[in-house]
Parts: C-alpha cells; sequence; structure tokens
C-alpha cells in the first residue's frame, strides 16, 4: 500500500514570491521588440511555462517567428533582468521556511521548477534553505516543461538516485504547485497535489487533490492521513 515518501515542490510561487518579479522581466523583454504583457494576461496565460514556453507563446500569439535564434536571446536577457531584480528582494512566502523544515525531517524534497536552477539555488541560498533539498530540477534539466509531467519524473528518478534503499513511486509523491499546468504535469506523472492559492484563486485550482490559502495553513500530518487513508 502506497503512503507519503516524497514531497516534490514546485518554485514560483509556492516557495518565492518570484511571479511579480519574472513578469517585470518578461514584460521589459518583450517590450523591446515591441510586444506589450499586461499583469492579467501574463497570469492568465504564461503562469507556469518555462521561459522558452513564455516567448514561444508571445512570438505566436503575435504571428511572430518563434524560432531558436529569436528566443534564445530573449531568454538571456529577460534571465538577466529577473536576476538583477532578485538580488534586492528576499522572495519567501509566509509559512515557508516553517513548512520545509517539518517536510525535510520526515521525507526527501525536491523542486521541479520551470525556473532556471541557478535562480532557485540563489534564493534558496538567501533565505538559508537550500539543504533542505535533496535535488532540484531546473528548466534546463529537460526537454517538455509543465504541463508535461516530466519535470516532476525527474525529480522523482533523481531521488531515487540518491535514496537506493527505498524506491519512490510516483503514487507515493506529493507535489505543492500553484499553476494550473503545474498541477496537470504532477497528475499526469499520477502524483497527489497540493495547490496553493498564491496566484489562483482556490476554485480555479479545483482540479488538484487538496487546496490551501497558503502553506502556514498546511498541517503535514493531517494532509498525509488526507490523501493517504490507511485501509
Amino acid at each position: 500500500m502506497n503512503t507519503l515518501s516524497a514531497i516534490i515542490f514546485d518554485f514560483d510561487g509556492v516557495i518565492a514570491d518570484s511571479e511579480p518579479l519574472h513578469f517585470a522581466a518578461l514584460r521589459l523583454t518583450l517590450a523591446e521588440i515591441d510586444i506589450s504583457l499586461n499583469e492579467s494576461d501574463y497570469y492568465a496565460n504564461y503562469l507556469g511555462y518555462d521561459d522558452r514556453g513564455c516567448f514561444i507563446a508571445a512570438l505566436t500569439a503575435h504571428q511572430r517567428p518563434a524560432h531558436p535564434s529569436v528566443v534564445e536571446p530573449l531568454m538571456q536577457r529577460k534571465a538577466q533582468a529577473y536576476l538583477e531584480s532578485v538580488k534586492d528582494h528576499l522572495v519567501i512566502f509566509p509559512g515557508v521556511r516553517e513548512f520545509v523544515a517539518e517536510a525535510a525531517a520526515a521525507y526527501p524534497l525536491a523542486i521541479a521548477s520551470g525556473a532556471l536552477r541557478h535562480e532557485i539555488e540563489f534564493i534558496l541560498e538567501q533565505a538559508g534553505l537550500r539543504n533542505a533539498f535533496l535535488h532540484i530540477t531546473g528548466a534546463e534539466d529537460v526537454a517538455k516543461g509543465k504541463p508535461n509531467p516530466e519535470p516532476f519524473l525527474h525529480a522523482m528518478a533523481a531521488l531515487n538516485r540518491q535514496r537506493q534503499n527505498q524506491t519512490i513511486v510516483s503514487e507515493s509523491c506529493l507535489v505543492i504547485e500553484d499553476s494550473i499546468p503545474g498541477l496537470r504535469a504532477a497528475k499526469a506523472a499520477s502524483m497527489k497535489v497540493l495547490a496553493i492559492a498564491n496566484t489562483h484563486t482556490i476554485q480555479d485550482l479545483h482540479e488538484a487533490h487538496a487546496v490551501a490559502p497558503s502553506l502556514s495553513q498546511v498541517r503535514l500530518s493531517e494532509l498525509r492521513e488526507r490523501l493517504w487513508p490507511k485501509t
């Protein structure tokens, strides 16, 4: 019988309150090529995708070519703008430190994110949280980002390589997400999903197995008993 054996976190919008910084950097970069992006459009249509997916979507929506020779320089400029803004902001959500500390004491933790690994590392180091995570899957580690399940499966495989005494299966993984593409990716990987309503409403996240307004309001023991009931 499966029970909870690992937790995989999304990063932006779950651990780090960094979506506003991603939006600002993306909007700034798109403005350089005369494409405008407003906040409501970003949260409705771009949230949950990695940088490559965001630029391809924006270029396609404006009937522009989305060839790698166009996309790659845009990704580099956006990443630079984002990192500059992160250096001025420590952006960890309330309750994250406490929840991560409790979870890391009981389970192996990983991150599966559409952000670049060095961006994730930088913020975790700033917040003193890096050592809680055994593995980080970033955008550069997978061929297909969310809503494809590859990021979560990649993170689970990495945890299994580090914990050879106990095989972790998809059905025993809890994913913590804030975006609709992210929760769909986790469900496609056959993992349980807790959605945190940091960037969407609770109603928007109804496809998840559980929803909470914030990690500060989640009790891990209660969640485990609810999602993996003993028979």
